[in-house]
């Protein structure tokens, strides 16, 4: 069963990167031109010799931004069937789909929207190489907090759900999360290395784009494998039930 469903998390994470890329495609690659351009007009204002292309601007742009987007989804799309596996009856009668969306809504929050909160992506020309350890180690750390503390909301939820019922339980862990989270980003480091001369609304639009394609991908994973997971699990059972009244 596990392996039925963590085949259908990867292709489920597959088919939303496709979507995924038809809007990176559209929405955010415009700006990383108009951000690449910024950046070789102050290269060129400084006297600096371009940099030598390793790979070409055309194929980042499309076969290597649709690789990298199709191994990010399968991975994620693997973990929430797996997290899926582990969860499933234990929070009562909610449906696989309601389940799945539901997995797919905590995910986003907690793997890409917190993260980007305090340590927004930025497109080129911004950030100074020097600073790339600290910067990545930072983002990672602040992964590693929002995780875990939505896994500790969650189980807040469940420990209170007895006393309060679930939908007051999940109203206080929501806010003891929103808090945790406000106090964890407020004690660490703030980062800002955008030049002073870089349009603004360049770098708002290219954040934007970034997070609506994790918004695109993890909506379209949460659907998706909602979808495989319920025909999964209706014949899994469905071979269950026949097997035992056959042995009546």
């Amino acid at each position: 069963m596990v392996g039925s469903l963590l085949l259908r998390g990867m292709l489920a994470g597959v088919f939303a990167a496709v979507l995924a890329f038809g809007f990176a495609r559209t929405f955010g690659e415009p700006q990383v031109d108009r951000a690449i351009a910024f950046e070789e007009q102050m290269s060129k204002a400084k006297g600096e010799a371009p940099e030598p292309e390793l790979v070409s601007r055309e194929v980042q742009s499309s076969i290597g931004l649709f690789t990298g987007l199709a191994v990010y989804g399968a991975a994620m799309g693997g973990l929430l069937s797996l997290v899926f596996a582990f969860v499933h009856g234990r929070f009562g009668s909610m449906s696989p789909r309601a389940l799945a969306a539901l997995l797919a809504l905590g995910a986003f929050v907690a793997i890409s929207l917190v993260p980007a909160i305090k340590y927004p992506p930025n497109p080129p020309a911004i950030g100074n190489p020097e600073t790339i350890g600290p910067r990545t180690t930072l983002f990672f750390l602040m992964l590693l907090f929002s995780v875990t503390a939505l896994v500790l909301a969650v189980a807040l939820a469940r420990r209170l759900s007895a006393r309060y019922g679930i939908w007051n339980a999940s109203i206080i862990a929501g806010v003891a999360f929103i808090l945790g989270i406000a106090l964890i980003e407020y004690g660490m480091p703030t980062i800002n290395e955008v030049p002073d001369q870089f349009s603004a609304v360049v770098l708002w639009k290219f954040r934007v784009a970034a997070l609506g394609i994790h918004a695109v991908l993890w909506t379209a994973i949460g659907l998706g494998f909602g979808y495989a997971a319920e025909r999964c699990l209706a014949q899994s059972y469905g071979h269950r039930y026949g097997a035992r009244s056959l042995a009546r």
